[in-house]
């Protein structure tokens, strides 16, 4: 069974929800619940498994961390709750907002994830925590030292099911999903809901209800899209003459190899001070700095890889540029919704850069957000070399944002 997004005019008070998680709303300023959540939490909360399907950004964790909260016994110690997630990072937004929106409760939670010290997560369990939130690999590790313990476990999430799939994790994911209680609830949330996601739910779900609040147009309403035609060896070039046009009020440039990522950065923190790297091989103190210091404004252009990319959910950023084709259309509908989110009435832009012998991969993102990119031309400059471009890819597209 499917659900699509209720009326508009719903309140998170018509969602069932208890007084202290309401004051608790109120508290961190949240005033009309989004699709996702006015969908997903009502199902959440009677109990089933459940998948939500939405774009990133539009509010999946609140969504399953309200009913969360809603089934928790606080006299309780025992983990009573598993959220898995891809990513460090993103593992520290959902406890971050867990905190939050518990902040009137008795609610412990520990965030659990490599790079972080695991004496202290350790310590943490045995303090006794409700709710574990942490990333498939130390989650593994502390269960089967034995300070992870699942036999009082009610509730397992997987955020972000198609990323954490992407990367590899689906044996760790069956490993620990074996060793939860057969009796729970299970829900999943993703921003897409490939082959591999279906069968996992098909796998260990049962009957689960879905909630799907994803367009037919995937690309987030609030981001205007397109591409340039460059030259591969015009990339670095082009980069910076978009910047000088566009002059955006913060940028996130996507890149899908930490070498590549590397020489980016070293090119551009040459000339510019507020330019940041962010990638797997980095020390976890380096990317925590990196983080608060883009969520600070005090970096203006973040030059990321698509593991990392997950986990950042900032406000500020203007602008997205895929400096290289995903590699999945998948991954271009994650990059793109990190923008698009400074208020109701300002728009993001994502721009991609696409050689000639990309317009296989083009037309693939194209059908999969059911959108046609119009090419973007940055005025007085090429950044492919006119002779050699293609003629389809010209035909009509000329449209450019009024910024």
């Amino acid at each position: 069974m499917t659900t699509s997004a209720p009326s508009p005019s719903v309140s998170f008070a018509d969602l069932g929800l208890s007084q202290p998680t309401l004051n608790a709303l109120q508290n961190v300023q949240f005033e009309k619940p989004s699709p996702i959540q006015a969908a997903f939490i009502p199902l959440a909360m009677s109990g089933v498994d459940c998948i939500g399907q939405a774009h990133t950004g539009t509010g999946k964790t609140a969504a399953f961390v309200l009913p969360l909260l809603e089934r928790l016994d606080f006299d309780n110690r025992a983990v009573q709750a598993l959220v898995l997630a891809p990513t460090r990072e993103l593992s520290e937004q959902i406890a971050t907002e867990c905190k939050r929106l518990s902040y009137s409760s008795m609610c412990r939670s520990v965030c659990i994830v490599g790079g972080r010290p695991i004496r202290s997560q350790i310590n943490e369990l045995e303090k006794g925590v409700q709710v574990a939130i942490g990333t498939p690999g130390r989650v593994i590790d502390l269960i089967e030292r034995g300070c992870l313990r699942l036999d009082q476990l009610q509730v397992v999430i997987l955020d972000e099911a198609d990323r954490m799939l992407d990367i590899g994790f689906r044996p760790d994911i069956e490993k620990i999903l074996r060793r939860c209680p057969t009796e729970r609830q299970t829900m999943l949330l993703s921003a897409t809901l490939p082959e591999p996601v279906e069968r996992l739910a098909n796998r260990y779900m049962k009957s689960p209800q879905k909630v799907d609040c994803s367009t037919n147009g995937i690309a987030v309403k609030t981001v205007e899209q397109y591409y340039l035609t460059v030259d591969e060896d015009r990339k670095m070039e082009t980069l910076a003459k978009l910047l000088l046009d566009q002059r955006p009020q913060q940028v996130l440039v996507f890149l899908r190899t930490k070498r590549g990522a590397d020489r980016l950065h070293a090119r551009f923190a040459r000339k510019l001070p507020d330019v940041a790297i962010l990638h797997g091989d980095l020390p976890q103190t380096h990317r925590d700095k990196v983080m608060k210091a883009f969520r600070a404004g005090e970096v203006r252009m973040l030059i990321a890889t698509d593991v990392v990319g997950r986990g950042i959910d900032i406000s500020g950023i203007s602008h997205i540029i895929n400096y290289d084709v995903p590699e999945y259309c998948d991954d271009y509908v994650h990059r793109v919704g990190r923008t698009g989110r400074l208020s109701s009435d300002e728009k993001g832009y994502a721009f991609t850069f696409v050689t000639r012998d990309q317009g296989e991969q083009l037309t693939n993102i194209e059908l999969r957000i059911d959108t046609m990119l119009p090419e973007y031309r940055i005025p007085a400059y090429e950044s492919a070399r006119p002779k050699e471009k293609r003629a389809e890819w010209t035909g009509g597209f000329s449209n450019s944002p009024n910024m």
